[in-house]
């Protein structure tokens, strides 16, 4: 009698909760960002009949017009890093080190630099100093001839009071946490003034300044509006790739690809460098003994406060001028003397939509954001592991990304079957999500190195899944630096343009693409009361993320 053999349990492999979420997080970045840029890479290898060619990177050297907005890219950005160097730099030190009337009003203003719409700026700049400019205007009438701010110095200007802050609020932190001790015995050894901050304060703040530097020069590089509206003719690669996009649209994107690649080549390049940089030489101090601030007198006293209010209202200007003429009376496009509401009444009845989709849109890639930047800066802050460092630094890709590029990417990418998505909601929120996504990914990741493993694992040893130890312990504690994140994030999302004004269609046009129309058309009551709202919502986005962060400028870099 033969024995009957049961039959084997079948054991399969049952991925963790953790591996769950690497493996969702590889999927989003194949398909939203690998495959995007993937295409791009092919089509600027491609001409227009869909032939493989070189001929795209030939043109870039080779044609006078692609070359110049290469130099004239690389001009625009060490020109605003040397700007945002400046203003940032002294700023810092006269707040860090020097007692100034009105210090919490000043960093205010220079947040609300940071934070103001796209555009605005230059057209606050044209406002005053364009051809018609108030300032111009009144000046030519004392007989003082000033030329218009169009042209490569005034995109200067405007980069320079526009980036400061990166440089100023990175830069003040640092500054003020420095030990006093160390500058006293290099005076005492003595070293002048000028060889203490050579030697001793420049070397213990390059990280930060660094930083600040790398943010004010990706940002410059791939300004689109600003050069877009002062330069009358100066064309950088965001503007060139927008140009070639829009004239080459339903065909080959060849040449607008070539110049995004470029862009991306580049922002990695200085990331690169500012790493190698502040790496090289790493200083150290503790907390203790920080430096007291001073109180000047006299006329160097005056001189310190008019730089330091010099900097902070040119930063802001863009701002207040919008405020103010949103509420210019106007007879349709033209300002007329006296206030009135004209403008907000225009948006009320025929622009409710541009702001419903604004909110719409910024809403849901927030909320994207915030659940898988979340769960992936988790990953990334709890598995250190080769794959999870392979990931983070993947993350590194769409931070650096113009938002032309992606908007660029995306059109390659979602144009085509299988998955068709140009012209619709869906694309501008996924590529708005995919270029924050590395901001919620890093300040979750943040917030959970100083919580340490312990309490999740107390939970699992108690019966919990990963997943419910995750959602029951982790979220509570790390819970208001995520709402903060998310505050923030609504902030760069509600602003969006240059991903947007390539993706939009007229069902789809947000505020920012709708000032920048606007602008061009000349309607600018419209133009600055749309840039008011979003100040407001700006503003009481950035509120709300201090009352959480307890008041941390430098939380919105």
């Amino acid at each position: 009698m033969s024995a009957v053999a049961s039959p084997a349990r079948y054991s399969g492999w049952r991925p963790d909760f953790w591996t769950l979420v690497a493996m969702a997080a590889w999927a989003i970045l194949i398909v939203l960002l690998l495959i995007p840029l993937g295409l791009v890479l092919v089509s600027s290898f491609r001409d227009e009949s869909g032939q493989l060619t070189l001929a795209n990177w030939q043109r870039l050297f080779t044609s006078a017009r692609y070359f110049n907005a290469l130099v004239n890219t690389l001009i625009v950005g060490f020109g605003g890093l040397a700007g945002a160097l400046l203003l940032g730099s002294i700023m810092a030190f006269c707040m860090a080190r020097i007692q100034i009337a009105g210090g919490r009003f000043v960093s205010m203003m220079a947040i609300l630099a940071l934070v103001s719409p796209p555009f605005i700026g230059a057209y606050s700049w044209i406002v005053l100093f364009g051809s018609g400019g108030i300032v111009r205007q009144t000046l030519m009438g004392w007989g003082i001839f000033m030329p218009p701010i169009y042209g490569v110095w005034g995109i200067l200007i405007v980069f320079a009071f526009k980036f400061y802050p990166y440089v100023y609020l990175l830069t003040s932190g640092a500054l003020a946490n420095i030990n006093r001790s160390l500058e006293e015995a290099a005076e005492n050894l003595g070293l002048t003034p000028f060889q203490r901050v050579v030697k001793v304060s420049f070397p213990l703040v390059l990280p930060a300044l660094s930083a600040g530097g790398l943010l004010a020069l990706i940002h410059a590089i791939a300004d689109f509006g600003t050069p877009r509206l002062l330069g009358r003719g100066f064309n950088v690669l965001a503007t060139e790739a927008y140009t070639s996009y829009s004239a080459e649209i339903g065909s080959n994107l060849g040449m607008a690809t070539t110049l995004s690649l470029v862009l991306i080549l580049m922002s990695m390049v200085f990331v690169f460098i500012q790493r190698y940089m502040s790496r090289r030489n790493v200083y150290h101090s503790n907390l203790i003994n920080r430096p007291e601030k001073i109180r000047l007198r006299g006329f160097a006293n005056v001189a310190a406060h008019a730089a330091v209010y010099f900097i902070a209202f040119g930063g802001a200007m863009p701002a207040i001028i919008a405020a103010i003429y949103s509420i210019r009376k106007t007879n349709g496009p033209v300002f007329q003397p006296g206030f009135g509401l004209q403008s907000y009444s225009r948006i009320i009845a025929t622009l409710g939509d541009v702001v419903r989709n604004s909110l719409l849109f910024s809403g849901a890639s927030v909320l994207l954001i915030v659940v898988v930047g979340t769960l992936i800066g988790c990953l990334v802050a709890r598995r250190n592991t080769t794959q999870s460092s392979l990931l983070d630094a993947t993350l590194m890709v769409p931070y650096v990304m113009p938002g032309i590029v992606v908007g660029v990417a995306f059109i390659a990418a979602f144009n085509t079957p299988p998955l068709v998505m140009t012209g619709t909601a869906a694309i501008i929120i996924l590529s708005i999500f995919i270029r924050r996504l590395p901001y919620a990914v890093r300040s979750s990741a943040a917030a959970l190195r100083q919580v340490g493993p312990s309490m999740e694992e107390a939970a699992i040893s108690l019966g919990y899944s990963p997943a419910q130890a995750f959602l029951r312990v982790t979220i509570p504690l790390i819970l208001p630096g995520i709402v903060a994140g998310a505050m923030l994030s609504f902030v760069t999302a509600v602003n969006e343009l240059s991903s947007s004004l390539v993706l939009y269609v007229g069902g789809t046009i947000t505020m920012p693409v709708k000032i920048y129309i606007a602008i061009n058309d000349g309607d600018y009551g419209t133009a600055a009361s749309l840039s008011t709202i979003l100040l407001v919502l700006s503003g009481s986005a950035i509120y709300l993320a201090f009352r959480l962060l307890g008041r941390d400028e430098r939380a919105l870099l």
